[in-house]
C-alpha cells in the first residue's frame, strides 16, 4: 500500500530498548566466537503498550518481530551456525502490570556454549521510562525520514521504502527481501556512511590502511 500511494515506510515495531540491546549482545557474543544457544527475555510494564500486548494476537506479532533480530548475527557466522544447526532457544515473555505505569522492567539472559562443553551466561536487568526512551529516537527517525524524502541517488528518489531507517525497527522493510539487516553495528554504519556521502564526506574506512598499521 505504501508503494501504491508513494507513502514512506521503513519497518514495523519500533526498536528502542530491550530488542536494540539484544542486537548489540548477539553481535558481541557471536563476533567473539561464542555460540549463543539460549536467549530469554522477560519484561513487564503498565502503559498502553503493556495493555495492548496482554492480547494474544498483539503479543504474537511482537514475539515474531523480536525473534527476527537474531537472524543477522546467526547468518554472519556459518562456522558456529552451520545449515543443519541454526536453532537458538529464544523465548520472550511480556506481562502487563498496571501499577508500574511507564516504568518498564526488562530482564535478559544470554547463554552461550564455550570451550570443552562449558556454558557462559550473561544476565542484564534494565529499568527505564519506556516512552522517554523511545521519543528521542522517534525524533531522529522523523528528521532522517524527511531528509531522505528529499534526497535523490542518480536522479532517482529514495522512497517510498526507506530501508536506511532499518536502524529504528525490529522488523525492517526493504526493496530486497533477501537483504534485510538487523545487526546494530551494520545498521548504524550503513546509515552514518550514507549521510557522510550525501554531505560530501568520505565514508569510514575501517581498514586503517591510511595509518599504515
Amino acid at each position: 500500500m505504501a508503494r501504491q500511494h508513494n507513502a514512506l515506510i521503513a519497518g514495523s515495531d519500533f526498536k528502542s530498548g530491550q530488542t536494540r540491546f539484544k542486537t548489540v549482545m548477539s553481535d558481541f557474543l557471536i563476533g567473539s566466537g561464542l555460540r549463543i544457544s539460549s536467549v530469554v527475555s522477560y519484561n513487564h510494564l503498565g502503559n498502553n503498550d503493556g495493555k495492548n500486548l496482554s492480547e494474544d494476537k498483539t503479543f504474537r506479532s511482537k514475539q515474531i518481530s523480536k525473534a527476527g533480530v537474531l537472524d543477522d548475527a546467526i547468518k554472519a557466522n556459518p562456522v558456529l551456525y552451520p545449515e543443519d544447526n541454526k536453532k537458538i532457544d529464544h523465548e520472550v515473555v511480556i506481562k502487563y502490570v498496571p501499577f508500574v505505569g511507564d516504568s518498564k522492567r526488562a530482564l535478559d539472559e544470554y547463554s552461550s556454549q564455550i570451550f570443552l562443553g562449558g556454558t557462559n551466561t550473561i544476565s542484564s536487568y534494565n529499568v527505564c521510562e519506556d516512552s522517554l526512551l523511545a521519543v528521542p529516537l522517534m525524533y531522529d527517525m522523523i528528521i532522517l525520514g524527511e531528509l531522505f524524502s528529499r534526497m535523490e541517488i542518480d536522479g532517482e528518489k529514495m522512497g517510498p521504502v526507506l530501508s536506511y531507517l532499518s536502524f529504528f525497527f525490529k522488523a525492517p522493510i526493504t526493496n530486497h527481501d533477501e537483504y534485510v539487516i538487523n545487526s546494530f553495528g551494520r545498521q548504524r554504519e550503513t546509515l552514518c556512511n550514507l549521510i557522510k556521502v550525501a554531505a560530501g564526506i568520505l565514508p569510514d574506512d575501517t581498514t586503517l590502511l591510511n595509518f599504515k598499521f
